[in-house]
């Protein structure tokens, strides 16, 4: 562990979960991602623009052209952005050299389940007015993002539109809550404490089944799944909503790589510029991105 994730850890610790334990509303939430994300960096020359659709795109230096990387950012479906996001999808884009897609799907507080689900659909569609074959897209995300990819990964399977590979960092992919490290790493976990996460799941499913496979990547089906790569953190309550997933898609065939880390904090790879333990995760998911691809046209 790098001295810089152990004082990570211990702010995180002091000042970021007991706020966030407090957090009054989703209002409040929203607000306080937006303030937190002024501290992340980015790297230098990022392109950033917004297209119809409420589509963000988002590139570093030259870009392979006729591919991209759909990417649905986290934030609890209450909080997060395209623009909160976009230092690390502007590391991915340079590391992979590819241009990335980040769609501003509606917040829980503006339009609850399926609102996002839906609006994940729709971008996927609109890459597809495009001209992006399914095979020159991978799907992305974290947290609440990354259950949103998994659970957009079943929609392409299902519907024989299945992308060249998908990632996921710290995916959420149990809005039912059956999943032990809730409970086993409540005390390990730097920066959330579980006994507020059902809350979330109230104002995002409105009363909706949490077994929903459109909220809960978890039961899914996924027939004739690509590649899959997940990131996730050993001491994170939502630890075991990653290893569920990978063993639940497994069951479909598809190939799925986990790279589980000791001691980092939910989604530690948006930290990068601080945390070396962050861009070597974002090294490993652009030559995730760029095997997949490569993978596809030989």
């Amino acid at each position: 562990m790098s001295w810089q994730l152990d004082a990570l850890n211990g702010a995180l610790r002091r000042l970021a979960k007991g706020q966030i334990a407090r957090t009054a509303d989703p209002r409040h939430a929203e607000l306080t991602m937006a303030r937190a994300a002024l501290a992340f960096r980015q790297p230098p020359f990022l392109a950033h623009s917004k297209r119809p659709g409420g589509l963000h795109w988002i590139h570093v230096g030259d870009c392979v052209p006729g591919k991209v990387v759909l990417f649905l950012h986290g934030g609890g479906y209450v909080a997060g952005s395209p623009d909160t996001h976009r230092g690390m999808l502007g590391r991915i884009s340079k590391l992979a050299a590819v241009e990335i897609c980040a769609p501003d799907y509606p917040l829980a507080q503006d339009a609850p389940f399926p609102a996002a689900f839906d609006a994940a659909v729709r971008a996927y569609r609109a890459l597809l007015d495009l001209n992006y074959a399914p095979t020159d897209i991978i799907l992305g995300g974290d947290s609440a993002g990354g259950g949103l990819c998994l659970a957009l990964l079943s929609w392409c399977c299902e519907n024989d539109l299945t992308p060249a590979g998908a990632f996921a960092f710290s995916p959420w992919t149990d809005l039912a809550l059956t999943g032990d490290s809730l409970q086993t790493n409540a005390a390990s976990d730097p920066l959330f404490d579980p006994a507020r996460i059902g809350e979330l799941v109230e104002i995002y499913l409105q009363g909706a089944d949490p077994r929903d496979p459109r909220a809960s990547p978890l039961y899914a089906e996924y027939p004739g799944c690509c590649p899959v790569l997940l990131q996730l953190s050993a001491t994170e309550i939502l630890r075991d909503d990653g290893m569920r997933m990978a063993a639940r898609l497994r069951e479909f065939g598809a190939d799925v790589t986990v790279q589980e880390e000791p001691n980092t904090p939910h989604v530690w790879q948006i930290f990068d510029g601080w945390l070396p333990e962050a861009r070597a995760s974002l090294k490993d998911v652009a030559a995730f991105v760029q095997t997949s691809f490569a993978a596809i046209s030989r």
